[in-house]
């Protein structure tokens, strides 16, 4: 049985087909913010995959479900 699986954001970077090198999600990050009203899963960024893909792991709270949370937080400047 595998253990609990942990995923960074570089992993999450890498499976949404995003350049995932520490740089380029500092600037990412830095030039995706969210307003307060816009949820992770709607921002208008996204291609269909890619939102899909954070849909369908938020609604199974799946693995990615934290990496996803620090993610929205950190779009949303908190």
């Amino acid at each position: 049985m595998l253990g609990n699986i942990e995923y960074t954001m570089n992993d999450l970077f890498a499976q949404l087909g995003l350049d995932n090198s520490d740089a380029a999600i500092e600037q990412f990050i830095a030039t995706h913010q969210l307003d307060e009203d816009t949820q992770l899963d709607n921002a208008p960024f996204w291609n269909d995959a890619q939102q899909g893909f954070i849909r369908e792991e938020w609604r199974k709270d799946a693995v990615w479900s934290l990496i996803l949370d620090e993610l929205n937080a950190r779009l949303h400047g908190e």
